[in-house]
């Protein structure tokens, strides 16, 4: 893989700037969102009197820690327009989460909001490896979905050749990911697996492919993932972040010359570290769940937003901002499993130390009498498919996890292809147990 680092002078000035600069031009966008949240957000005016904190309260930074959260449900209890703080005449966009679990959640934009996302995805797609002139093939689904819209605009603001194919037909993506040769893909990190899975499956070496970058967002993955991928691919894969609540994909972004976190565009976001039960700040550096404030937004600004992501703040590196470490779950994908808490990624983590394994797989949740039990559906390797193969890998992978997650699974290993393939996020977790 070759060398993508950006050449300094390419940067934007405050990916550089002294973290005295970043803070003073947080804390005159922050005062000035709070006035904007309270003075045209009916929802949010609410919120501060019930909780008698007004923004002028804001002496400093860390006063933030003053106002109260903002959840999902929020979002859900004032569908569809109800937290927006501009008139719906003003807004050009409309977006929503795919609202699997109820009514969906809606945001807007205004057109500065729209310009502010694209100059990030472009900033974030620089900080990947990605230049102007670059083919981009971006695999992210469109529609109400932000990533599709969201990595196109940014493309094309750094210059890139987009080419708009979305999520799904995945013999059709490799056949113009050969024919077209596109130096840059987004995607999530599971649907890239599936393409990967189609790349062999018609005789192609994807190492002799065009892609040198994939950027993957939209869902946790592994260090392990990403070295499979690279392998795979002799690609350079690196994790952006974002949530359609805070503004979509490019909230954060890891750089490609360091990989080792992604770094928070600070100037547009402030983001907070607590406690997941208690709701206490937590130190930089001390794991829990992420929180935002926005900084610029105007059609829906957030004041400290429960993303539910579970990370670390770092110092900065490659930029002077700091960073989040790879997420590693969310507070509400945990699974309890008799007292041991799991998330899908640390299953994953040990699927990936299987030779006779490939990285496709579910979690069934079940209930019998009193005891909840866990059944790992896994995927054999093509060249591990034998019955006694199989049976050494699903006894690997049950030491593996009870050694290192801590419980006792169920592995059932399927025929290649066994496991249904997801062309977004995927789906890691079937919780068949009875409701209470």
């Amino acid at each position: 893989m070759e060398d993508l680092t950006p050449n300094p002078k390419d940067l934007d000035p405050i990916e550089t700037a002294s973290r005295d600069e970043i803070e003073a031009l947080q804390f005159h966008r922050m005062k000035r969102s709070l006035k904007h949240a309270f003075e045209n957000s009916p929802f949010y005016r609410n919120q501060f009197i019930k909780a008698d904190v007004h923004p002028e309260d804001l002496k400093s930074l860390r006063d933030i820690a003053k106002f109260p959260f903002t959840v999902k449900q929020d979002l859900r209890d004032c569908y569809p327009f109800g937290m927006f703080a501009v008139p719906q005449s003003k807004l050009v966009r409309i977006h929503g989460s795919s609202g699997t679990t109820g009514k969906p959640t809606v945001v807007g934009y205004t057109q500065a909001d729209i310009d502010h996302w694209a100059n990030l995805i472009a900033r974030s797609i620089r900080a990947a490896g990605g230049r102007p002139g670059d083919m981009l093939h971006n695999a992210y689904g469109y529609g109400l979905f932000t990533g599709g819209l969201g990595a196109h605009y940014g493309a094309e603001k750094l210059g890139c050749t987009v080419v708009p194919m979305s999520g799904g037909m995945t013999e059709r993506q490799v056949t113009l990911i050969h024919d077209f040769k596109p130096r840059i893909i987004m995607v999530t990190p599971s649907y890239m697996l599936s393409i990967l899975d189609e790349f062999r499956r018609q005789g192609l070496d994807p190492r002799q492919s065009s892609l040198q970058v994939g950027i993957f967002g939209a869902e946790p993955w592994t260090n392990a993932m990403r070295q499979e991928i690279e392998d795979a691919f002799d690609m350079h894969a690196v994790d952006i972040y974002g949530l359609s609540e805070v503004m979509g994909p490019g909230v954060a972004q890891e750089c490609v010359e360091t990989k080792d976190g992604l770094h928070v565009w600070e100037d547009h976001f402030y983001p907070e570290i607590i406690d997941p039960v208690t709701g206490e700040v937590l130190p930089d550096g001390e794991m829990g769940e992420l929180v935002f404030t926005t900084l610029t937004k105007e059609g829906l600004p957030m004041v400290r937003y429960r993303t539910r992501d579970l990370t670390r703040l770092l110092p900065g590196t490659a930029r002077s901002m700091r960073r989040i470490e790879k997420i590693t779950g969310r507070c509400d994908d945990m699974i309890i499993l008799r007292g041991v808490n799991v998330f899908p990624t640390q299953i994953e983590e040990q699927i990936l130390k299987c030779a006779g394994l490939a990285p496709h797989f579910q979690i069934e949740l079940t209930r019998s009498g009193r005891m909840d039990t866990m059944t790992v559906h896994v995927e054999c390797a093509e060249d591990h498919a034998a019955v006694d193969a199989r049976a050494i890998s699903a006894k690997e992978l049950s030491h593996h996890i009870k050694s290192v997650v801590g419980v006792s699974t169920r592995i059932e290993v399927r025929d290649p292809g066994g496991i249904a393939r997801s062309e977004g996020k995927a789906k890691r977790v079937i919780d068949n147990r009875p409701k209470e």
